[in-house]
């Protein structure tokens, strides 16, 4: 009887010791653990943000050539209109100098019958001014003998002749009159044809000028010259870049963001970037290795001594801080967060239980499901981990 009651303990024993069938063991001192509570959640979403210039501008190259003269060097500080570099293209410099004679024909074309065209006005002003005299000296000579007829000195033929001679004048004048109105309207609808053709040529003019200041390379804004990279001889197309302009001392925040947060993210959500304020200006969907990009502005002036390039920690906030039901973040959310080993209360085993997340931080994950407040948890990565049930020796 003591036999059997031995070998029944000692069949115990083994029993005990033995994992259970579907079960894992696990060194207890490899794993770490959390617990459930419930406390207030700060809902923000902690990113990685690179200083950026607010505005980059790009220099374009307007006319092809090479480069003839490096005016400024890369990395220099600019002004709006400076010029960068000069190219070299006597191609277009010939072509320049042909269209700017033409154009010079074409002006000194129009300048010529703005000549015939007052010459016209000054010849009808002396014929009309001519046939005035004219009528008043004929007047003059009909009042003559007009006197003489009345005194019986001269016959009627006498008079008639003057007076014949008078009315001529008058007619004339006032054919005169009529014709340079008719001709000074038409005078006037060519004087305006030929302003407007003035005007016409001489900006085609201006624009063939501007061709050869195509050949200088101007600062499109001021800032800081960057990727400014030109060689002397080398040959530019129409188009090509030739470095850009970025704003100094105006500065935004570019992050990558997980995939996870692309519907929580919106413009005009507030952030923290150290010790300034900050807001979301613009949220990029496009997805990337599972992240995308969002923009920020600092609100109010940019902190000193940003450098293009450095990073800086930024905490966007997503919503307000309220109580709720939260556990630590850990390795055990890289399955997705569906199911969690929750420790039994002697602490020796773990059993999955599938649960259901909502938000997270940096620090908590929030549990809408699965959990109550005390349960301990493994926080540490279980990925590897097929059965249900953990051992912890």
């Amino acid at each position: 009887m003591i036999g059997a009651a031995v070998a029944l303990l000692a069949a115990l024993a083994i029993w005990r010791l033995l994992p259970a069938a579907g079960s894992t063991d696990i060194a207890a001192a490899t794993i770490e653990t959390g617990t459930v509570t419930r406390a207030p959640f700060a809902d923000y979403l902690p990113v990685r943000a690179t200083v950026a210039p607010r505005l980059t501008t790009l220099v374009g190259v307007l006319a092809g050539g090479q480069v003839e003269t490096l005016l400024v060097q890369d990395g220099a500080m600019v002004a709006a209109g400076q010029p960068l570099a000069r190219l070299a293209n006597p191609e277009l410099r010939l072509e320049v100098l042909t269209r700017e004679a033409q154009i010079a024909g074409q002006l000194g074309d129009v300048s010529g019958q703005d000549l015939a065209i007052e010459r016209n006005r000054l010849d009808r002003a002396g014929q009309l001014a001519q046939a005035h005299y004219d009528l008043i000296k004929a007047r003059r000579d009909l009042s003559i003998r007009q006197q003489l007829y009345d005194k019986g000195i001269v016959s009627d033929a006498g008079v008639k002749s003057f007076a014949e001679a008078a009315a001529y004048q008058e007619q004339r004048v006032k054919q005169l009159q009529a014709g340079g109105a008719s001709e000074a309207r038409i005078t006037a609808l060519q004087a305006a044809r030929l302003a407007d053709t003035r005007t016409r040529l001489s900006g085609n003019l201006a624009m063939v000028r501007s061709g050869l200041d195509a050949l200088v390379i101007r600062a499109p804004a001021g800032g800081r010259l960057t990727n400014f990279t030109l060689q002397p001889g080398q040959s530019l197309k129409p188009g090509d870049p030739a470095g850009q302009v970025d704003s100094e001392g105006a500065w935004k925040l570019l992050a990558d963001v997980d995939e996870y947060y692309l519907g929580r993210v919106a413009v005009g959500q507030s952030a923290q970037a150290g010790a300034a304020r900050a807001t979301v200006s613009k949220v990029l969907p496009a997805v990337k290795d599972g992240r995308f990009r969002v923009e920020l502005m600092f609100a109010g002036q940019a902190p000193a001594g940003l450098n293009r390039g450095q990073t800086i920690d930024v905490r966007i906030t997503l919503g307000s801080t309220q109580p709720a039901l939260v556990a630590p973040i850990g390795g055990w959310l890289d399955t997705g967060g569906s199911s969690v080993f929750v420790l039994d209360a002697d602490g020796g085993h773990a059993r999955r239980r599938a649960i259901t997340i909502g938000r997270r931080n940096a620090e908590q994950v929030e549990i809408r499901s699965g959990l109550a407040p005390g349960d301990r948890i493994i926080t540490s990565s279980t990925a590897s981990v097929k059965g249900d049930l953990l051992n912890l020796r």
